[in-house]
């Protein structure tokens, strides 16, 4: 996986297949990984929109059954690496903060914030506890910096987390520029060279919009907030989300799209 650029443009692709938050559900995840396996073809593409750890209790086990998938992917195709894809989001976001929690200038905050938020889960599955991560937040920059050494350390020894998190990417698009692919929302306002972290964050009333953005007819994305209550993945949509609340119901949703936008096939984990 190389880190070229925070945005990838898919060329020369016959189906889109999106997957949506994942956050940890390993089961859920492994009961849609044979169907892709099976039903992919050379001249698709795959993307994660994010999120696939956090939250769940498997985050670590889940991230390489992720990897797994494209291994096997990558071999039964001989596909290039830029044929799967994967996004950055909240929950990538802020596992990926924890590595410079030293820097931070009011440490115990922000892990707190972040705990609230799902990351704790995401720690307990490379071996920490919260308490002692707490614990260790109070300590100093130095006693924080040698336990984020550690946890660096941990994911080397994981094949391929270390690389997951550094080539991260900020969306995707078709090179029609008919559909974008994001995490969570995208600022209307802004081109996309000109956005900022709402990509995981969110954007306000995001849903709502009933106009194309720029070129982009269709938005894909694979977080929707608890707090937004209104549901959007139909064809006559320009966004189409990919998850369904609440949180504990433990659903992934998938879609395969052309790259006009064209929603092709929508399907969930049994």
């Amino acid at each position: 996986m190389e880190n070229k650029s925070n945005f990838v443009e898919i060329k020369n692709v016959n189906k889109i297949w999106a997957i949506g938050s994942i956050h940890s559900n390993l089961l859920a995840f492994n009961s849609i990984k044979k169907f892709i396996i099976e039903n992919f073809d050379q001249d698709d593409v795959l993307i994660f929109l994010g999120n696939i750890i956090g939250l769940g209790q498997h985050s670590k086990e889940t991230l390489s059954s992720v990897l797994n998938l494209r291994f096997k992917l990558m071999a039964k195709h001989t596909l290039k690496s830029n044929k799967i894809i994967f996004l950055r989001g909240a929950q990538e976001e802020m596992f990926s903060k924890l590595l410079q929690l030293h820097l931070a200038p009011n440490p115990q905050e922000i892990l707190k914030w972040m705990f609230e938020h799902g990351v704790n889960s995401s720690i307990n599955s490379y071996g920490f506890s919260e308490n002692e991560v707490r614990s260790i937040s109070t300590s100093g920059t130095i006693s924080i910096s040698r336990w984020a050494s550690k946890l660096n350390s941990i994911l080397s020894s994981c094949p391929g987390h270390k690389q997951y998190f550094l080539n991260l990417k900020h969306a995707a698009y078709s090179s029609t520029k008919k559909i974008l692919f994001v995490n969570r929302g995208v600022d209307i306002t802004r081109p996309l060279s000109a956005q900022n972290d709402c990509f995981w964050w969110g954007f306000q009333n995001f849903s709502t919009i009933n106009k194309p953005y720029s070129t982009f007819s269709k938005i894909v994305r694979g977080y929707q907030s608890g707090h937004d209550h209104k549901t959007s993945s139909l064809n006559d949509s320009i966004v189409c989300t990919l998850f369904k609340q609440p949180l504990s119901n433990k659903r992934i949703l998938c879609g395969i799209f052309n790259e006009n936008g064209e929603i092709l096939d929508l399907f969930e984990n049994n």
